[in-house]
């Protein structure tokens, strides 16, 4: 897979650039704050719908302007699509496909996939559990898009009993506890999708993880990932699972989902009187996490900077393989990482790179790329691009 061509209108910095790329490595060189992050940016919404670098979409449009348009010509096997998102201040986005609309932004889900490695994933490793939960479900969109469906409604039930469980907290709200039992299995069987879905994709995603890392810190101890659970019971089942082949959408998924949702929901009884005491839901996988270990130890808080950085760059080059060996190959994007590292990890993150159908890579000079990544070089100043010159 590889963008051929990208556009983008009142995106950020930038009021339109249109830029041509070919298969292979293009490098974005620009001193900070010319806007070149904004554009790999740009291809990384179109995967995700969504930032790397902030939680909403209110800064992705350009001061003074009403809605930033990104639109992009992916070739993936020979076929050629061009989809197109809307971002609107204050509405929902609309995007469209081939120019054709569709009825929701997140149907187009899949046409483009990138893997990121940018600065802020050192979150990943020191960061709050939620970073890497935000990890894997961008993986499982990236697998497959109807998981942003499952993600969409876990998000929407959990807000709804929420709700419920802080009108239950006084008096006059204790007609709505009634209707908890009912919240109590949506929260449970739409929890145990995402959980089961979460749990799988561990368990495919950490071989590839501990192998990266081997490659990227040789000197280190190993490195592992296991999804853990608050709730013993779905734990349990989370251990069981690693080692297996992800068979998401397979019987042996079915099965375990029922199996997370029977925990869950005798685990959601058996803490109703906490959660209405205290208005917060205590129960579902936006409490669970993805452990990282560093030997016999968390990584978490002992990791050195250096494996941190290490560790972080393994949980990205053990996804774009994973990506890789499923199918349809991501586009590898580079955001201005290279300056971050040593040498020995520079090298291997150019030699991952080095096989990818096609590399975006921005960098504030050219010294800061290895020069196995020669491509095609963009030079960003000023609110213009200069392309096509050879790096």
């Amino acid at each position: 897979m590889y963008v051929r061509e990208l556009s983008v209108t009142d995106f950020r910095s930038w009021a339109q650039a249109d830029l041509t790329f070919e298969p292979g490595v293009s490098v974005l060189v620009g001193a900070n704050g010319q806007g070149k992050t904004n554009l790999v940016e740009a291809v990384g919404y179109l995967a995700t719908l969504g930032s790397h670098r902030v939680s909403s979409d209110a800064p992705l449009v350009r001061r003074g302007a009403a809605a930033a348009q990104v639109r992009a010509t992916v070739v993936n096997g020979g076929r050629e699509l061009t989809v197109q998102v809307e971002i609107q201040l204050g509405k929902a986005n609309r995007a469209r496909v081939n120019r054709s609309p569709v009825p929701r932004a997140r149907e187009i889900l899949g046409i483009v996939r990138t893997v990121v490695f940018a600065p802020e994933d050192l979150a990943l490793v020191r960061g709050d559990p939620g970073e890497r939960r935000g990890f894997l479900d961008e993986l499982l969109v990236a697998r497959a898009p109807r998981w942003a469906g499952v993600r969409a409604e876990y998000d929407k039930v959990l807000r709804q009993r929420s709700a419920l469980l802080k009108s239950a907290r006084s008096a006059r709200g204790a007609r709505e506890a009634g209707t908890l039992e009912v919240w109590d299995a949506h929260l449970a069987r739409a929890g145990a999708a995402l959980t089961a879905g979460r749990m799988q994709l561990t368990a495919a995603l950490a071989p590839h993880v501990t192998a990266a890392y081997a490659g990227v810190a040789p000197e280190s101890v190993p490195v592992g990932a296991r999804y853990r659970s608050r709730v013993a019971a779905v734990d349990e089942l989370a251990a069981a699972v690693e080692g297996q082949d992800d068979v998401t959408g397979g019987a042996a998924h079915a099965e375990l989902t029922a199996a997370v949702e029977g925990a869950l929901l005798e685990e959601i009884g058996r803490r109703r009187d906490q959660e209405i005491e205290r208005g917060v839901c205590l129960v579902g996988p936006h409490r669970d996490e993805l452990d990282l270990t560093l030997g016999e130890g968390p990584a978490k808080g002992y990791a050195s900077h250096g494996e941190s950085w290490a560790l972080a760059l393994s949980l990205r080059l053990g996804g774009f393989e994973l990506l890789r060996e499923e199918g349809s190959e991501p586009i590898l994007v580079l955001d201005d990482v290279f300056a971050e590292l040593d040498a020995r990890r520079r090298d291997a993150l150019a030699r991952t790179a080095a096989r990818a159908e096609q590399v975006l890579v921005t960098a504030a000079v050219d010294d800061d790329v290895p020069t196995v990544l020669s491509g095609t070089r963009y030079v960003i100043e000023a609110g213009t691009v200069r392309d096509g010159l050879a790096s």
